[in-house]
């Protein structure tokens, strides 16, 4: 698994520079020159394949492909996922109204966005949220701007990953610290267990679930299987991803993963050129931004 700093996070196969693509006979296909100062340039007449293959669920690449943009990065937009309710969406304001946790434990902005539903329909109780990064975070804002302070955004750890969270969680109480933590369905059990045990009691809730999208249009889905790297933010869209390309021989372009975690599923499913930012969530050094996780490089165009 590669995994370079977050100053260098490039999935285009350093040191040359050069997709991991070779161009078809003819002289068709891309090529990335010093001479273009980081621009890609055409070596056929024929519409250039993307540069990136970004996978969220529809409506939430936007600001990723601007990101990219303003690097003359390329992007096709191929949704592969889609959150629906979970077995226990409608427990939560229930859950929430009837009960009083010293946390709520908010992995991913999409839980945060069915946690905001619940919340609100319980009557939007009082409550402290732990989230495990800044882009999660920020679902919560205006909520907090508009609000009376009845929603508190009060901790985030140090590194946006989830076992983090589990070890740095302060206790706010001597006795038992309860913790509600709704979570995708096929989240694993890592930070509930990490908090259990911690000696924290932990109710989990699952309140959203990930399904693959059914319809890929086939016209979007060729262009997008040439594309040197696909960028993920999920196991579950990266097993999508894998479902489409197993229909295709030898397909072994790079992953641009969004953190560790997804990263760590991609290695187990035997891909081998896997990158991903060290220190997602967090802003990285001057010339250097974060947008939802991956790090874009804007002096070498690379991300």
């Amino acid at each position: 698994m590669a995994s370079p700093s977050s100053l260098s996070l490039l999935p285009f196969s350093p040191p040359s520079a050069t997709f991991p693509r070779a161009c078809p006979a003819g002289g068709g296909g891309r090529g990335r020159s010093a001479a273009a100062g980081g621009r890609f340039v055409a070596c056929c007449s024929s519409p250039p394949p993307p540069d990136v293959v970004v996978t969220r669920e529809r409506g939430k690449n936007a600001k990723l492909i601007a990101a990219l943009e303003k690097h003359n990065i390329k992007t096709l937009e191929l949704p592969l996922i889609k959150h629906v309710e979970g077995p226990d969406t409608d427990r939560l304001s229930a859950v929430l109204h009837d009960e009083k946790f010293d946390w709520i434990l908010i992995t991913s902005p999409e839980a945060a966005a069915v946690f905001l539903e619940g919340w609100k329909a319980a009557g939007s109780p009082k409550v402290r949220i732990a989230v495990v990064g800044g882009g999660t975070a920020r679902v919560f804002d205006e909520v907090m701007q508009s609000g009376d302070g009845a929603l508190e955004v009060a901790f985030s750890p140090s590194k946006a990953m989830g076992k983090v969270l589990a070890s740095e969680l302060p206790r706010t109480t001597e006795t038992t610290c309860k913790v509600l933590y709704p979570a995708s369905a096929k989240a694993g059990h890592e930070i509930q267990n990490g908090l259990s045990d911690r000696g924290f009691e932990v109710t989990r809730l699952n309140t959203y679930t990930t399904v693959p999208v059914q319809d890929v249009d086939l016209l979007v889905l060729k262009p997008a299987l040439s594309a040197p790297v696909v960028a993920v933010a999920s196991p579950s869209a990266l097993r999508a991803w894998l479902n489409l390309v197993s229909k295709v021989d030898n397909w072994g372009n790079a992953v641009a993963c969004i953190g560790e975690t997804t990263a760590s599923a991609a290695k187990k499913f035997g891909l081998k050129s896997i990158y991903y930012p060290t220190t997602p969530g967090i802003d990285g050094p001057q010339g250097v931004e974060v947008e939802d996780g991956y790090v874009l490089l804007p002096d070498a165009g690379g991300w």
